[in-house]
């Protein structure tokens, strides 16, 4: 093992007498600076196992370091607000630090590993009002001692694995007006006398085990505060009534038991009707399976301009490569079903048959279907396959969507050349343009990857996509994307463009239940994959703004951040709200020159799409007028700082 260095030594010294002097202040709380800044030193050694706090410990006062902030009180300066969100920290806050910071009135833990439970003696920081420990992964029950905190006023648990009951209890925090407890484990009933009259914000949400009516208090909350819960009653819908228990069975019925042979009998019955379903079962199945054999070719779809529909034969297994799975499987497709063109027949023909033969290469595979890369014989074309998992319309509905879709034509969306509808499988053929997704080169390539891409490159990214987003709200009221992502961005070989995937894929399937894989960038009001509207795509596309400018991933919304990610609109705002915007941004953008002004007017468009509220939302063409005038004046700078870099060195 190797010794440490001398400044690891003086480092775990001080951390170990800062414990020592914690533990030697009267009561076990500190009273005086000297003490908070050794109960800090401690907190740090327990939690920044990155060591990502630059605290001096060989600092005389702690109120110059970061996210410490002091006042002055009769006994001298005191630390009064601890601010610490998105910082990596992890594991338990042990006893004798944050209760040791007996002045404290503000603390902010959001969006960090914090484990273990809420330490009791934070009971000794009587000034404290506002407790902010959302997104971690604290565990136990909201401890009693919280109730002695008088001044509460702003107490933020949601996101954390707490388990237990919302206690009456908070009956006693008078000054309390916002209470968050969203994504929990908590469980019962909320309690009937539960009456805070200064509450302002509730949010109970996705505590899947609270049951029972919301109190009369509580009900003029918006019903959103209790999603996801088995609460009942205003704002929810009434309270199913209540059915009474069977009544006590008689001394003379418990005594009574079935024969042995009534019991032989209801099995021989049960069994004897299990075989009447299975034979009427079977022989639907097999009533089915004759009528698909005898279906027709394939309808035209009907819209602007006709599709050319291809009959292809049934092809041999052995026709199909083996250097890589093929997007279909010959045994699979039906007789007599067609690949349908939408638009104009290809410059080089090509029907279902040449598709089996194509070399195909596993693109991704996401919640809706997996997407192949196809390679002709010859070479050319290239198309991209998408082979949909599920659907649950009906061919001619599936059509009918498919022919709107084919109709879209724009340099920022791939274009769909044809689709293919059999009862096994339901294909859809594009254009391949991009040499790979955005959430590839953002988070599977590491810092370096991330490197690559400058704050420009980044923002014409997001403008390409933009434009192809506005072109498809440009269709109607009712036009939208439905699945904007990361991943659903393809991005050019240059760098510098992108192209809109997978638009319409999600009406297309049919499926109402939203993908919880990509809850990161659901709008909160979205509950039906099929009906996403317009604001909702500018909720998401924001997200993804979001992470082009932090380089984080976000994960998912319901339950916490995931293994992966964050909540982005809400960590980005925990982080503004602290003054610390800087620290958003990704490290391989944080510090380029000139273009400070352009990266803050970008991170507020994602914030701006990125509201909680629908209405405040700008739309998807105003996105674009502000990202296009980003992007032209990061340029100019780039341009001006080249020319005056050549004119320096000509002269």
């Amino acid at each position: 093992m190797a010794r440490p260095t001398g400044g690891a030594r003086v480092a775990a010294a001080l951390v170990a007498a800062a414990l020592l002097l914690a533990a030697a202040l009267p009561g076990g709380a500190a009273q005086d600076l000297a003490g908070d800044r050794a109960a800090l030193l401690a907190l740090r050694g327990a939690l920044d196992r990155g060591g990502v706090l630059p605290w001096d410990p060989a600092a005389a006062t702690p109120c110059g370091w970061r996210g410490v902030a002091c006042a002055q009180s009769p006994a001298g300066p005191r630390v009064v607000e601890l601010r610490l969100p998105g910082k990596r920290l992890s594991g338990a806050i042990p006893p004798g630090t944050v209760g040791n910071l007996t002045a404290l009135q503000r603390l902010s833990f959001r969006h960090n590993a914090i484990t273990g439970e809420i330490p009791a003696d934070v009971a000794n920081c009587g000034e404290l009002r506002v407790l902010s420990l959302r997104n971690n992964r604290l565990t136990g029950a909201v401890p009693g001692a919280l109730f002695s905190l008088a001044a509460l006023r702003h107490v933020d648990l949601a996101l954390n694995g707490l388990a237990g009951g919302v206690s009456q209890e908070f009956n006693r925090l008078k000054q309390l007006d916002t209470l968050f407890l969203e994504s929990n484990g908590l469980a019962g009933d909320l309690p009937a006398g539960l009456y805070l009259p200064s509450l302002a914000r509730l949010n109970v949400s996705f505590n899947a085990q609270l049951t029972g009516p919301v109190p009369p208090s509580l009900a003029r909350m918006p019903a959103s505060a209790f999603l996801g819960t088995g609460l009942c009653d205003a704002p929810l819908a009434a309270c199913a009534n209540s059915t009474p228990p069977p009544a006590p069975p008689s001394a003379g019925e418990k005594k009574r038991k079935l024969s042995r042979w009534a019991v032989v009998g209801i099995v021989a019955g049960a069994v004897l009707i299990l075989l009447l379903i299975a034979g009427l079962v079977a022989c639907l199945c097999r009533r089915r399976a004759a009528a698909g054999s005898a279906a027709g070719a394939a309808a035209n779809v009907q819209g602007g301009t006709a599709p050319i529909t291809v009959t292809v034969a049934r092809t041999d297994r052995d026709a199909v490569k083996q250097s890589h799975a093929p997007p279909i499987a010959p045994a699979m497709i039906s007789e007599g079903k067609k690949l349908v063109f939408l638009g104009s027949a290809p410059e080089r023909p090509y029907d279902l048959e040449t598709l089996l033969r194509a070399s195909a290469e596993v693109l991704g595979k996401g919640t809706l279907g997996t997407t192949y890369r196809a390679t002709l014989d010859g070479g050319e074309p290239v198309l991209a396959i998408k082979r949909l998992r599920e659907v649950h319309l009906p061919e001619s509905e599936f059509q009918d969507k498919a022919a709107v879709l084919g109709a879209l034509r724009h340099d920022n969306l791939p274009r769909l050349l044809a689709f293919f509808y059999s009862k096994e499988e339901k294909l859809l053929v594009y254009d391949f343009v991009g040499a790979g997704s955005l959430s590839a080169l953002l988070h599977n390539g590491g810092a370096d990857g991330r490197a690559r891409l400058d704050f420009t490159a980044r923002a014409r990214i997001a403008l390409a996509a933009a434009r192809g987003v506005a072109f498809i709200h440009r269709g109607g009221a009712r036009s939208s994307h439905g699945s904007i992502k990361s991943s659903n961005i393809v991005v050019n070989a240059a760098r510098d463009g992108a192209y809109v995937s997978d638009y319409g894929v999600a009406q297309l399937a049919g499926a109402a239940e939203l993908p919880r894989r990509d809850a990161g960038y659901h709008a909160p009001e979205v509950t039906d994959a099929r009906a996403v509207p317009q604001s909702a795509d500018v909720y998401s596309f924001g997200v993804v703004v979001l992470e082009l400018l932090s380089g984080r991933a976000p994960g998912r919304a319901v339950g916490g951040g995931g293994a992966d990610g964050v909540d982005l609109p809400r960590w980005v705002r925990s982080v503004v709200q602290e003054e610390w915007t800087s620290e958003v941004f990704d490290a391989a953008i944080a510090n380029e020159p000139r273009v400070e002004g352009e990266m803050l007017r970008l991170l507020q468009l994602g914030m701006d799409c990125t509201e909680h509220h629908p209405d405040r939302r700008p739309s998807m063409a105003q996105v674009e007028a502000s990202i296009e005038r980003i992007v032209d004046d990061a340029t100019r700078k780039a341009d001006f700082s080249s020319t005056d870099g050549s004119r320096s060195v000509s002269a």
